[in-house]
């Protein structure tokens, strides 16, 4: 098993990709904690796998936008926990719209729960990597943040930050054996894109060169990749996850 012994937050893990993520470390033998406002309907499921496995998965409910909660947590997880091996920043929302009829609130939440939670869970569970000079932080940004989107000004600004904030906390942090890499999938089959209209859909399929919507294990794959030790040379880099989307 690929994280046998290892201890993960994942923030945002309740549904859609973060989910899946926790999922699949699991069944990779790490220690799971899910960081989530909302908490996850198919708990019972996550802690049988876990079961399985000889490891457990513990739900945090946790405001990630929010700078006091978020830290009280990340600090009681430290504690808890003895360390953390591998941090997966996924938390995530969108409030779509125009930018001419964007409400500002719109705008900072997106950003607040986005780009600023990454920073504050990082802050801290960076230090602590750095301290056992080791440790892996993957950050789920999308190719919205490379190529941009008609009426997602907020959700690409995030997306755009968080590869900013992942390239500079890699050079940050490298020194000290702990490695910072970001994610970009593109049309992934979760709740979030279910939601679009069939023209939508339509649209977003037309640009995928493989022709098809991903899955989130497609994208949990990589991660788990980044987050292990497969890819102990790997810092600083931004993977797409599109299917040719964004070639």
């Amino acid at each position: 098993m690929l994280l046998e012994g290892k201890k993960a937050i994942i923030t945002g893990g309740s549904r859609g990709i973060g989910y899946t993520i926790a999922e699949l470390f699991l069944k990779e033998g790490a220690l799971v904690y899910i960081m989530d406002l909302v908490p996850c309907d198919r708990m019972a499921d996550l802690e049988t796998t876990a079961k399985e496995k000889g490891t457990s998965v513990i739900y945090k409910k946790t405001d990630v936008s929010s700078e006091e909660e978020t830290t009280n947590v990340v600090k009681e997880i430290l504690g808890e926990s003895g360390g953390i091996d591998v941090l997966v920043n996924n938390a995530g929302i969108t409030r779509d719209g125009l930018t001419f009829r964007m409400p500002f609130e719109d705008w900072q939440k997106v950003l607040a729960v986005n780009l600023s939670s990454a920073f504050l869970v990082s802050k801290h569970i960076a230090m602590a990597m750095m301290k056992k000079r080791s440790g892996s932080i993957v950050n789920m940004a999308s190719v919205v943040g490379i190529a941009g989107n008609v009426g997602q000004t907020n959700y690409s600004a995030s997306k755009a930050g968080l590869i900013g904030f992942t390239k500079s906390l890699a050079k940050e942090v490298a020194a000290r054996g702990v490695r910072v890499n970001a994610v970009a999938p593109g049309y992934i089959d979760t709740e979030m894109t279910q939601r679009l209209s069939d023209e939508a859909k339509e649209i977003m399929l037309s640009r995928v060169s493989l022709g098809r919507a991903g899955t989130p294990e497609e994208v949990a794959k990589v991660v788990l990749f980044l987050a292990s030790g497969l890819a102990s040379y790997v810092t600083g880099e931004v993977i797409r996850i599109d299917g040719g989307m964004a070639i």
